[in-house]
């Protein structure tokens, strides 16, 4: 039975009977999933959406990325109350812990009471009930004490800033070490903050239509200060998510969207996408420039490039070739073959922890070396398809200086037909080098990186 036909969900019959909101259960479950199974936590509330209410879904989403991102704090926090390692209890009564506190912590317009009697009921709905007093008695002592800071006494400057920031130490600290305390800090804290909704109107003579459409619903829009025809918008939810589904606007992150005005394709010109899904970027340019001689995107795995085949057509695109191929050890086109070409790169994602907290409780030191030596070999890959004169295009949307200005540097060591160009974007983006860096604490927007080459000859 679908949550929009029931807002509780029962446990058991008659008078004792347990019941839980729709809202809470299907957070326990996703974060389950989540911590389980390797799952993202958007995919899993987007595949959500239709079967539960508006409120319940809204309560949902602010529950499931809200324990994501303040999962370390929480966890200090159980420990605290319940006089354990928050790694020594079972996994189903740490989550249900974690969505109990954080509830207390942070949504002040739900009552304490209703927030422990809830988690309760949600131990014995989940089959926790030899849990559910060692639960009780945990949020119980938690509402004695509404403003015990989990980071109190802790002396060392990177824990501490770990703690409060809810993210794992050597992250923090790997930061500091790349950007200076108060930049890593600043990022950090930002990290925990929900990202503005941003989106893009897929055909140019739409625009005037599409935004008296939005403002006359009520909707409150900003023009993009990063990206061109950009826009931020708060409010007339359900009519923008109309307008996807009718492919009259695409919902895309700015500094994502400021990729394709840097690729800057033109008419008759042929475009490589090599690492193209989901097909943001791809169907950006598709739009951007739609007399382009040919745009041929592509990915490892076909279910991903299946992902671009739906963009494209959502957006109404024809123009476009889709190829499943492995960009770090052959393209299957002729050397020399293109007037752009674009590896926005696969990285760690540590720019997006806004929108995927999970991220920063999964990658290692270890992912980031594996992940650049990759993007070093899709980046040597491509440069063979660029023509004399031709343009290479690198991003990522990660901040890791691993994956960007030393894959960069590498790269001119060995390729020097090759020079970095500056990158055109705003004065306020750009780096020393001509590079450009988007920050969520600064911009926000997207943590991204962009360099540009042009090949000599």
């Amino acid at each position: 039975m679908s949550s929009s036909k029931m807002e509780k969900i029962r446990s058991g019959r008659g008078r004792g009977a347990r019941t839980v909101s729709a809202a809470r259960l299907a957070a326990f479950n996703i974060l389950r999933r989540v911590e389980e199974e390797g799952a993202y936590a958007t995919v899993l509330l987007a595949a959500n959406d239709r079967e539960m209410r508006a409120d319940d879904r809204a309560l949902c989403y602010e529950l499931v990325l809200g324990v994501l991102r303040w999962q370390l704090w929480l966890d200090v926090l159980i420990e605290h109350y319940a006089r354990r390692k928050a790694e020594s209890l079972d996994a189903p009564v740490r989550r249900s812990l974690r969505l109990g506190l954080y509830q207390l912590r942070f949504l002040s317009r739900i009552p304490a009471s209703a927030v422990v009697n809830e988690s309760v009921n949600l131990a014995h709905v989940a089959r926790l009930r030899s849990a559910a007093a060692f639960i009780n008695a945990v949020l119980r002592r938690a509402t004695r004490e509404p403003n015990y800071d989990p980071a109190s006494g802790v002396a060392d400057l990177i824990e501490r800033l770990a703690i409060e920031t809810s993210h794992p130490q050597w992250l923090i600290e790997r930061w500091i070490k790349a950007f200076g305390k108060d930049e890593a800090e600043r990022f950090a804290r930002a990290n925990n903050e929900a990202p503005p909704v941003a989106f893009r109107i897929v055909r140019r003579e739409s625009i005037d239509e599409v935004l008296n459409e939005l403002s006359a619903a009520g909707a409150s829009l900003e023009t993009s200060k990063i990206a061109p025809r950009a826009w931020r918008i708060h409010g007339a939810t359900a009519l923008l998510q109309k307008l996807a589904r009718e492919g009259k606007v695409y919902l895309q992150d700015e500094a994502s969207q400021l990729v394709a005005h840097v690729v800057d394709a033109k008419k008759d010109e042929r475009v490589l996408d090599v690492c193209a899904a989901p097909g943001s970027k791809t169907t950006h340019m598709a739009t951007r420039t739609p007399d382009l001689s040919l745009l041929v995107a592509g990915d490892l795995h076909e279910h991903r490039a299946r992902h671009v085949v739906e963009a494209a057509r959502w957006q109404g695109i024809e123009n476009l070739q889709i190829i499943v191929h492995d960009a770090e050890r052959f393209l299957p086109f002729n050397e020399n073959s293109f007037d752009r070409v674009l590896v926005d790169a696969p990285c760690t994602g540590t720019g997006t922890l806004r929108r995927n907290p999970e991220i920063r409780w999964r990658i290692t030191a270890l992912n980031i070396t594996d992940l650049a030596e990759r993007q070093k070999r899709t980046l040597n890959s491509a440069a063979r398809m660029v023509k004399p004169d031709g343009r290479l295009i690198y991003s990522t949307c990660s901040v890791e200086p691993e994956e960007n200005e030393e894959v960069v540097a590498d790269f001119l060591n060995s390729h020097a037909r090759f020079k970095l160009i500056r990158v055109k974007v705003a004065a306020a983006l750009q780096t020393a080098e001509g590079m450009a860096r988007v920050w969520p604490h600064r911009d926000g927007a997207d943590g991204f990186f962009i360099a540009q080459f042009d090949r000599t000859g």
